[in-house]
């Protein structure tokens, strides 16, 4: 999907009009609008700054709405030739299925860090699946990525202080 599809893809996710968008981004509400289908049609592609200002106001990631070219199956097929290329993914057949699988055997630390990615989102996919977590919520946590990926949050646990020495006497010692 390209930068405008995904602009509306949310912007009607969210129930909002090209004018009621464009009005949150300070547009004049005379041309709210029209920028807001220009940006939509790609004759306009929004700078960095508008595109952060649109993912607040949609309350999703910039990442999100800024996603690379793969609006065409070409597109597609070359992001993923790209990431078999950086050994990332390997292309197997497992009984008769096509499968994409993340390397991270060969691929070194960054393929570990795609396969863990992948893995929390399929923990999130199967979440969803069980009922665990709504729609909202699996979309949220998708669209918001990696804001509420909480398996990518590695903190240092803080060393045990020794206990403080005791003041007094000394044990006598036993005969």
């Amino acid at each position: 999907m390209a930068t405008g599809e995904r602009i509306r893809f949310f912007r009607t996710l969210r129930g909002m009009t090209q004018k009621y968008l464009g009005m949150l981004l300070g547009f004049p509400p005379s041309s709210a609008d029209v920028r807001m289908a220009q940006y939509e049609s790609e004759d306009r592609t929004p700078k960095a700054d508008l595109t952060a200002q649109m993912a607040e106001a949609l309350d999703v990631s910039p990442r999100a709405i800024a996603v690379p070219d793969i609006d065409s199956m070409d597109g597609l097929m070359h992001t993923l030739f790209a990431l078999e290329d950086r050994r990332l993914i390997r292309i197997l057949d497992a009984d008769g299925l096509i499968c994409l699988r993340a390397e991270i055997f060969e691929g070194g630390t960054q393929a570990a860090d795609f396969e863990q990615r992948l893995r929390a989102w399929q923990e999130q996919s199967a979440r969803y699946r069980a009922g665990e977590i709504t729609k909202e919520e699996y979309d949220r946590w998708r669209y918001r990525y990696p804001e509420f990926d909480d398996t990518r949050i590695r903190a240092a646990i803080p060393q045990e202080a020794p206990a403080p020495r005791k003041r007094g006497r000394k044990p006598r010692p036993k005969d």
